[in-house]
């Protein structure tokens, strides 16, 4: 890959590898500022799409229609939804789906997009083996799993709605953009991987524990993309 994508929803989440970067341009459009320049000698536009998923498309056909981007790997923190998968751990993507779409009415399985021949966008196989080696390399005290992302239009701090994720898509973790990008990204016919740093674990205690853990969690993604780019 010649260029990289790097997209996170929040400023927590890209602020650190905006500071590495070197001979930095800046571009303005749709309200994203876009930084194109070098990671750790990898050339990369790194940017903050804000959150939800259509924020997370339009940020990801930008990169690809006016950067050229070959990959986009997004990073980012999730809510946990396994018991074993603990905060400040990291969820590689398998896979990922939007869990609130939903077109059962018309014959469709709940998370399946209508007229779309894929239930859910897969990962790259390539990239995701990089970030579970890298992982277990630069963040050697969390444990690093692989599994399905789910993502919707929805912070999910309630155990049944939880319970629901699980039951329905079999999901490790989830969030607000992931699968968005993914989309896209599949829909360009280019690579990604979602990389997500759990903040919480997606029940009644959400809301507490969000605030409290989400800037560790997100220094283990920066520490992981940051080593991951230099061996695309």
């Amino acid at each position: 890959m010649n260029r990289i994508g790097i997209i996170g929803a929040m400023e927590i989440e890209v602020e650190a590898l905006k500071q590495h970067m070197e001979n930095v341009t800046l571009k303005t459009k749709a309200s994203m500022e876009f930084h194109q320049g070098l990671l750790n000698g990898k050339e990369v536009v790194v940017v903050k799409s804000g959150i939800g998923k259509v924020n997370a498309a339009v940020c990801t056909q930008i990169l690809v229609d006016d950067f050229q981007v070959d990959g986009v790997i997004n990073t980012g923190i999730a809510g946990s939804l396994k018991n074993e998968i603990n905060i400040g751990d990291i969820v590689v993507s398998t896979d990922a789906l939007q869990h609130d779409m939903d077109a059962r009415e018309f014959g469709y399985p709940k998370g399946q997009i209508p007229q779309m021949n894929v239930f859910s966008f897969v990962a790259n196989a390539r990239l995701r083996e990089l970030a579970v080696d890298t992982c277990k390399k630069v963040n050697p005290d969390i444990s690093v799993f692989e599994g399905r992302i789910v993502s919707g239009d929805q912070f999910v701090a309630s155990s049944e709605v939880k319970q629901e994720l699980i039951q329905e898509f079999s999901g490790f973790c989830t969030e607000m953009e992931g699968a968005a990008i993914a989309q896209a990204a599949y829909l360009n016919q280019i690579p990604f991987v979602i990389l997500r740093a759990i903040s919480d674990k997606a029940d009644n205690s959400a809301v507490t524990d969000y605030p409290t853990f989400e800037k560790k969690a997100a220094e283990h993604c920066v520490r992981l993309v940051e080593e991951m780019v230099k061996n695309i």
